[in-house]
């Protein structure tokens, strides 16, 4: 099973959605893009799926929220000692161990979980950690899938997909609180599917210092561990306004250029989650590979490309900028949408499965904000 690849910059949000009514005047398809789906975030057992093949235990109440801060990812599976050596460092107040790589769903690459999900719900956000029968569809076999592959991926609630030992049923949109998780099954499904055993662990240390309990961790634990921080470290700069920035600091004008005409000629290529180019493209992806031909290195996925640069206000947004979204319901804080900034009111993007890459007219609903890239700082985001 490939060993999963995570970022380094993920994000584990609160419970407050920030809406922004759109701006008078915008075309309504353009304001309602991001909206969200219709159908519910979970489903419900039908009548014929309520007698399982076998005995489902009843997942254990919710009692106490663990917010995490590392995501630790091993080669081999953890041992008793290893547990203790990580237990004992300074800060340390919660572990959870998990199954994780990246499979085939529905076609598509996924980094996925397999989790205990009476101990593991206490690790993600409140909104997911508190519902009962998200769980307990996880533990009857189901998958929960993030809002933004099932909604931008095209993975409907119910819908029977492909999985690598057969299919598997959607039960939920959820979110786990780390961005390079895009789906959680139980350990039993874990097992069916394949996934190593016990290679995840998930650190919960809210009044340490992230960085220096990273390097602390990656001391005691086998070489080839990679850590990921999530809740979420962001670099200093980018709470920074532009002005402040010292001269250089972002693109030239002929990078801003190269970076537009790359992305103009994939008018009209498809969206595809997941995809990088060179002929298809999901939203990210389009900005990652578009800032490539301008020698920018931006990474992969939208929470990451949010800390590339200065934070500026949508009314002096300049083209070559990126704008960005927060339309996951399950994850209200979350980065979930970017698009590139065209001018006078326009932008470029990726929107979701069964679209293609166009032109648009920028929409303010879900608005996270505006980024000015810099490179130095787009190439230290991991």
């Amino acid at each position: 099973m490939p060993f999963i690849v995570v970022a380094l910059v993920a994000v584990l949000t609160a419970d407050v959605l920030l809406l922004v009514q759109p701006q008078a005047g915008l075309k309504e398809e353009a304001a309602a893009h991001r909206a969200t789906p219709r159908q519910t975030l979970l489903a419900e057992r039908l009548p014929q799926e309520r007698t399982p093949a076998r005995t489902v235990q009843p997942v254990a109440p919710l009692r106490r929220l663990h917010k995490p801060n590392l995501f630790v990812l091993t080669r081999k599976p953890f041992t008793e000692e290893l547990l203790r050596k990580v237990g004992r460092l300074r800060g340390v107040r919660a572990l959870e161990l998990a199954d994780a790589a990246s499979i085939t769903l529905d076609g598509k690459r996924v980094q996925t979980l397999a989790v205990d999900p009476s101990t593991f719900r206490a690790y993600t956000p409140k909104r997911t950690a508190s519902s009962d029968a998200l769980w307990q569809n996880v533990a009857a076999g189901d998958v929960a899938v993030s809002f933004v592959l099932g909604n931008d991926g095209g993975l409907s609630l119910h819908r029977q997909v492909r999985g690598p030992a057969g299919p598997l049923r959607i039960g939920a949109y959820a979110t786990t609180g780390f961005g390079a998780v895009d789906a959680v099954v139980s350990k039993d499904v874990g097992r069916a599917l394949g996934l190593p055993h016990d290679n995840a662990l998930i650190v919960s240390a809210p009044d340490a210092d992230s960085a220096t309990l990273r390097a602390r961790i990656l001391k005691v634990l086998p070489k080839g561990t990679q850590i990921a921080t999530v809740n979420p470290v962001q670099p200093q700069p980018q709470q920074q306004p532009a002005r402040s920035w010292p001269a250089g600091s972002f693109m030239t004008g002929e990078q801003i250029q190269v970076a537009l005409r790359a992305a103009a000629s994939k008018l009209g290529r498809p969206y595809v989650w997941g995809a990088e180019g060179p002929d298809t493209f999901d939203c990210s992806g389009l900005v990652q590979w578009a800032f490539a031909q301008a020698g920018v290195r931006m990474p992969r996925v939208t929470h990451q490309q949010w800390v590339t640069g200065a934070q500026v206000p949508l009314s002096q947004a300049q083209p070559g900028d990126l704008i960005f979204w927060r339309s996951d319901p399950t994850n209200p804080d979350y980065i979930s949408h970017v698009a590139i900034y065209w001018g006078n009111g326009q932008m470029i993007q990726a929107p979701r499965t069964g679209d293609v890459v166009k032109f648009s007219r920028v929409y303010t609903k879900n608005l996270a904000g505006v980024v000015r890239v810099s490179p130095v700082t787009a190439a230290k985001v991991r």
